[in-house]
Protein backbone atom coordinates (compact mmCIF):
# COMPACT_ATOMS: atom_id res chain seq x y z
CA UNK A 1 0.00 0.00 0.00
CA UNK A 2 1.08 3.30 -0.74
CA UNK A 3 0.51 6.06 1.95
CA UNK A 4 -1.50 8.87 0.50
CA UNK A 5 -1.78 11.48 3.89
CA UNK A 6 1.57 13.22 3.22
CA UNK A 7 0.49 14.07 -0.36
CA UNK A 8 0.13 17.44 -1.05
CA UNK A 9 -3.80 18.54 -1.45
CA UNK A 10 -3.78 19.76 -5.09
CA UNK A 11 -2.35 15.74 -5.79
CA UNK A 12 -5.09 14.52 -3.36
CA UNK A 13 -7.34 16.86 -5.28
CA UNK A 14 -6.27 15.37 -8.74
CA UNK A 15 -6.15 11.70 -7.08
CA UNK A 16 -9.61 12.11 -5.76
CA UNK A 17 -11.13 12.86 -9.29
CA UNK A 18 -9.45 10.23 -11.40
CA UNK A 19 -10.20 7.07 -8.37
CA UNK A 20 -14.27 8.53 -8.55
CA UNK A 21 -14.22 8.01 -12.11
CA UNK A 22 -12.42 5.06 -12.61
CA UNK A 23 -14.22 3.16 -9.91
CA UNK A 24 -16.98 0.85 -11.58
CA UNK A 25 -19.46 0.50 -11.64
CA UNK A 26 -21.26 3.41 -10.49
CA UNK A 27 -24.89 3.66 -11.50
CA UNK A 28 -25.30 5.88 -14.52
CA UNK A 29 -22.40 7.63 -14.30
CA UNK A 30 -19.41 7.59 -16.56
CA UNK A 31 -16.99 5.08 -15.70
CA UNK A 32 -14.09 2.73 -16.87
CA UNK A 33 -17.24 1.03 -18.79
CA UNK A 34 -19.07 3.12 -20.20
CA UNK A 35 -19.31 6.94 -21.34
CA UNK A 36 -22.10 9.27 -22.46
CA UNK A 37 -22.58 9.87 -25.90
CA UNK A 38 -20.92 12.86 -25.56
CA UNK A 39 -18.95 12.19 -23.09
CA UNK A 40 -16.44 10.11 -21.87
CA UNK A 41 -13.97 9.04 -19.67
CA UNK A 42 -11.34 10.79 -21.26
CA UNK A 43 -12.95 14.20 -20.88
CA UNK A 44 -13.23 13.14 -17.27
CA UNK A 45 -9.32 12.61 -17.10
CA UNK A 46 -8.29 15.15 -18.96
CA UNK A 47 -10.18 17.74 -16.68
CA UNK A 48 -8.70 15.93 -13.42
CA UNK A 49 -5.08 17.03 -15.15
CA UNK A 50 -5.43 20.42 -16.92
CA UNK A 51 -7.38 21.80 -13.55
CA UNK A 52 -3.88 21.47 -11.43
CA UNK A 53 -2.90 24.79 -11.99
CA UNK A 54 -6.05 26.74 -10.18
CA UNK A 55 -5.77 23.70 -7.10
CA UNK A 56 -1.88 25.11 -6.92
CA UNK A 57 -3.40 28.41 -6.22
CA UNK A 58 -6.23 27.51 -3.75
CA UNK A 59 -3.32 25.54 -2.23
CA UNK A 60 -1.22 28.98 -1.35
CA UNK A 61 -4.67 31.07 -1.11
CA UNK A 62 -4.01 33.60 -4.19
CA UNK A 63 -6.86 34.37 -4.97
CA UNK A 64 -10.60 34.58 -3.64
CA UNK A 65 -12.81 31.16 -4.12
CA UNK A 66 -15.09 32.66 -6.68
CA UNK A 67 -11.69 33.52 -8.98
CA UNK A 68 -10.37 30.03 -8.58
CA UNK A 69 -13.31 28.83 -9.59
CA UNK A 70 -13.52 30.87 -12.42
CA UNK A 71 -10.27 29.57 -13.44
CA UNK A 72 -11.19 25.65 -12.69
CA UNK A 73 -13.77 26.40 -15.06
CA UNK A 74 -11.50 28.25 -17.89
CA UNK A 75 -8.65 25.53 -17.43
CA UNK A 76 -10.96 22.53 -18.00
CA UNK A 77 -13.24 23.84 -20.57
CA UNK A 78 -11.02 23.52 -23.95
CA UNK A 79 -12.30 19.54 -24.59
CA UNK A 80 -15.58 19.09 -25.89
CA UNK A 81 -16.92 16.99 -23.06
CA UNK A 82 -18.78 19.93 -21.47
CA UNK A 83 -18.85 20.30 -18.09
CA UNK A 84 -17.62 17.36 -15.76
CA UNK A 85 -16.67 18.75 -12.61
CA UNK A 86 -17.94 21.94 -11.72
CA UNK A 87 -19.59 20.57 -8.93
CA UNK A 88 -16.40 19.26 -7.28
CA UNK A 89 -14.55 22.28 -7.96
CA UNK A 90 -17.13 23.93 -5.67
CA UNK A 91 -16.23 21.52 -2.73
CA UNK A 92 -12.73 20.65 -3.44
CA UNK A 93 -11.12 24.60 -3.79
CA UNK A 94 -12.46 25.38 -0.03
CA UNK A 95 -11.39 21.86 1.11
CA UNK A 96 -7.77 23.06 -0.28
CA UNK A 97 -7.64 26.20 0.96
CA UNK A 98 -8.81 25.10 4.45
CA UNK A 99 -6.47 22.14 4.66
CA UNK A 100 -10.23 20.50 5.12
CA UNK A 101 -13.32 20.47 5.89
CA UNK A 102 -13.32 23.11 9.61
CA UNK A 103 -10.64 24.80 7.57
CA UNK A 104 -12.65 25.23 4.73
CA UNK A 105 -15.87 26.45 6.50
CA UNK A 106 -14.09 29.24 7.68
CA UNK A 107 -12.89 30.39 3.91
CA UNK A 108 -16.29 30.04 3.24
CA UNK A 109 -17.61 32.04 5.51
CA UNK A 110 -14.96 35.18 4.17
CA UNK A 111 -16.31 34.92 0.67
CA UNK A 112 -16.92 38.55 -0.75
CA UNK A 113 -19.97 39.89 -2.98
CA UNK A 114 -16.56 39.77 -5.88
CA UNK A 115 -16.59 36.10 -5.28
CA UNK A 116 -20.24 35.56 -5.90
CA UNK A 117 -19.52 37.88 -8.99
CA UNK A 118 -16.81 35.29 -10.24
CA UNK A 119 -18.90 32.42 -9.51
CA UNK A 120 -22.02 33.56 -11.43
CA UNK A 121 -19.45 34.07 -14.49
CA UNK A 122 -17.98 30.38 -14.25
CA UNK A 123 -21.62 29.08 -13.50
CA UNK A 124 -22.24 30.80 -17.28
CA UNK A 125 -19.51 29.20 -18.82
CA UNK A 126 -19.58 25.91 -17.16
CA UNK A 127 -23.28 25.76 -18.35
CA UNK A 128 -24.84 23.54 -15.59
CA UNK A 129 -28.72 22.78 -15.37
CA UNK A 130 -30.55 25.35 -13.65
CA UNK A 131 -34.14 25.25 -12.51
CA UNK A 132 -36.08 27.42 -14.98
CA UNK A 133 -37.48 29.11 -12.01
CA UNK A 134 -34.40 30.30 -10.21
CA UNK A 135 -34.58 33.88 -9.76
CA UNK A 136 -30.84 34.04 -9.39
CA UNK A 137 -30.59 32.55 -12.74
CA UNK A 138 -26.99 32.73 -14.67
CA UNK A 139 -28.73 33.81 -17.93
CA UNK A 140 -30.50 36.66 -16.24
CA UNK A 141 -28.32 39.84 -17.35
CA UNK A 142 -29.63 41.35 -14.46
CA UNK A 143 -28.33 39.21 -11.71
CA UNK A 144 -24.59 40.29 -11.44
CA UNK A 145 -26.49 44.18 -10.38
CA UNK A 146 -28.88 41.78 -8.11
CA UNK A 147 -26.07 40.38 -6.56
CA UNK A 148 -24.70 43.79 -5.72
CA UNK A 149 -27.75 45.69 -4.51
CA UNK A 150 -28.40 42.60 -2.10
CA UNK A 151 -24.57 42.35 -1.60
CA UNK A 152 -25.02 38.33 -1.84
CA UNK A 153 -21.60 36.86 -1.02
CA UNK A 154 -21.05 33.81 -2.39
CA UNK A 155 -21.69 32.21 1.10
CA UNK A 156 -24.94 33.84 0.48
CA UNK A 157 -25.51 32.46 -2.81
CA UNK A 158 -24.98 28.89 -1.78
CA UNK A 159 -27.35 29.53 1.19
CA UNK A 160 -30.06 30.48 -1.82
CA UNK A 161 -29.47 27.55 -3.67
CA UNK A 162 -29.43 25.05 -0.89
CA UNK A 163 -32.66 24.14 -0.43
CA UNK A 164 -32.71 22.95 -4.16
CA UNK A 165 -28.67 21.97 -4.67
CA UNK A 166 -27.08 19.50 -2.54
CA UNK A 167 -23.58 20.70 -3.19
CA UNK A 168 -24.72 24.22 -2.32
CA UNK A 169 -25.83 22.74 0.93
CA UNK A 170 -22.49 21.18 1.75
CA UNK A 171 -21.25 24.36 2.38
CA UNK A 172 -24.26 25.55 4.51
CA UNK A 173 -24.51 22.09 6.25
CA UNK A 174 -20.66 21.97 7.57
CA UNK A 175 -19.81 19.51 4.63
CA UNK A 176 -21.98 16.68 6.14
CA UNK A 177 -22.43 14.50 3.43
CA UNK A 178 -18.74 14.57 2.56
CA UNK A 179 -17.73 13.43 5.93
CA UNK A 180 -20.19 10.78 5.85
CA UNK A 181 -18.47 9.54 2.18
CA UNK A 182 -15.40 10.01 3.97
CA UNK A 183 -16.58 8.02 6.87
CA UNK A 184 -18.11 5.36 4.76
CA UNK A 185 -15.16 4.99 2.37
CA UNK A 186 -12.62 4.11 6.01
CA UNK A 187 -15.18 1.76 7.36
CA UNK A 188 -15.87 0.12 3.79
CA UNK A 189 -11.48 -0.84 3.56
CA UNK A 190 -9.64 0.63 1.08
CA UNK A 191 -9.67 0.36 -3.08
CA UNK A 192 -12.09 0.31 -5.57
CA UNK A 193 -14.96 -1.71 -4.33
CA UNK A 194 -15.05 0.88 -1.39
CA UNK A 195 -15.14 3.79 -3.51
CA UNK A 196 -18.66 2.01 -5.26
CA UNK A 197 -20.29 0.58 -2.14
CA UNK A 198 -19.65 4.06 -0.76
CA UNK A 199 -21.22 6.04 -3.69
CA UNK A 200 -24.34 3.62 -2.95
CA UNK A 201 -24.69 4.42 0.42
CA UNK A 202 -24.62 7.97 -0.22
CA UNK A 203 -27.33 7.58 -3.46
CA UNK A 204 -29.24 5.44 -1.21
CA UNK A 205 -29.92 8.34 1.82
CA UNK A 206 -30.61 11.28 0.18
CA UNK A 207 -32.32 12.20 -3.82
CA UNK A 208 -29.57 13.67 -5.99
CA UNK A 209 -30.47 17.11 -7.18
CA UNK A 210 -29.25 16.67 -10.40
CA UNK A 211 -30.88 14.12 -10.68
CA UNK A 212 -34.21 16.30 -9.27
CA UNK A 213 -33.45 19.07 -12.40
CA UNK A 214 -32.59 16.58 -15.17
CA UNK A 215 -35.86 14.14 -14.39
CA UNK A 216 -37.82 15.59 -11.60
CA UNK A 217 -37.90 15.04 -7.71
CA UNK A 218 -39.95 11.91 -8.34
CA UNK A 219 -37.61 10.05 -10.29
CA UNK A 220 -34.75 11.28 -8.25
CA UNK A 221 -36.24 9.46 -4.79
CA UNK A 222 -37.23 6.52 -6.61
CA UNK A 223 -33.33 6.33 -8.01
CA UNK A 224 -31.96 6.73 -4.20
CA UNK A 225 -34.94 4.05 -3.19
CA UNK A 226 -33.31 1.66 -6.02
CA UNK A 227 -29.53 2.17 -4.57
CA UNK A 228 -31.09 1.36 -0.99
CA UNK A 229 -32.84 -1.66 -2.54
CA UNK A 230 -29.19 -2.63 -4.14
CA UNK A 231 -26.86 -1.52 -1.13
CA UNK A 232 -29.56 -4.01 1.06
CA UNK A 233 -28.98 -6.73 -1.53
CA UNK A 234 -32.73 -6.65 -2.54
CA UNK A 235 -31.55 -5.65 -6.47
CA UNK A 236 -28.52 -6.57 -8.77
CA UNK A 237 -26.40 -3.70 -8.79
CA UNK A 238 -25.06 -4.26 -12.57
CA UNK A 239 -29.08 -4.03 -13.96
CA UNK A 240 -29.31 -1.19 -11.68
CA UNK A 241 -26.41 0.92 -13.46
CA UNK A 242 -27.87 0.17 -16.78
CA UNK A 243 -31.47 1.03 -15.91
CA UNK A 244 -29.64 4.25 -15.46
CA UNK A 245 -28.14 3.86 -18.34
CA UNK A 246 -30.93 3.16 -20.57
CA UNK A 247 -33.66 6.06 -19.00
CA UNK A 248 -30.42 8.32 -18.86
CA UNK A 249 -30.23 9.41 -15.29
CA UNK A 250 -26.72 10.59 -13.82
CA UNK A 251 -26.51 10.80 -10.11
CA UNK A 252 -23.82 13.78 -10.89
CA UNK A 253 -24.26 15.79 -7.72
CA UNK A 254 -23.70 12.85 -5.70
CA UNK A 255 -20.42 12.12 -7.74
CA UNK A 256 -19.50 15.39 -6.85
CA UNK A 257 -20.08 14.85 -3.18
CA UNK A 258 -18.12 11.60 -3.96
CA UNK A 259 -15.07 13.13 -4.79
CA UNK A 260 -15.08 15.46 -1.99
CA UNK A 261 -15.60 12.36 -0.01
CA UNK A 262 -12.24 10.66 -1.61
CA UNK A 263 -10.57 13.59 -0.71
CA UNK A 264 -11.32 13.61 2.57
CA UNK A 265 -10.22 10.41 3.56
CA UNK A 266 -7.17 10.34 1.34
CA UNK A 267 -5.88 12.96 3.77
CA UNK A 268 -6.84 10.56 6.67
CA UNK A 269 -5.09 7.82 5.44
CA UNK A 270 -7.53 5.95 3.74
CA UNK A 271 -5.50 3.82 1.09
CA UNK A 272 -6.58 3.37 -2.70
CA UNK A 273 -4.70 0.80 -4.34
CA UNK A 274 -5.58 -2.79 -2.60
Amino acid sequence: MTSTGTLRATDRAQMAMMLEVTAFPKPGNVDRCHDYETTTLEHFLASAILVRPAFENAEMRKDGIGKIILDAVRLTGGHSGGNTHFGAFILLIPLIMGSGIQGALSCIKRTTVDDALDFYQAFGMARVRVLPSDELDVNDPQTAEKLKSRNMTLYNVMEYSSGHDIVAREWVNGYSLTRKGADLLISHGCGRRSIVQAFLDLLACEPDTFIAKKHGLQVAVQTMNTAGMVRDGIKDLASFDQECIDRGINPGSMADIMIASIYTALGEGWEWDC
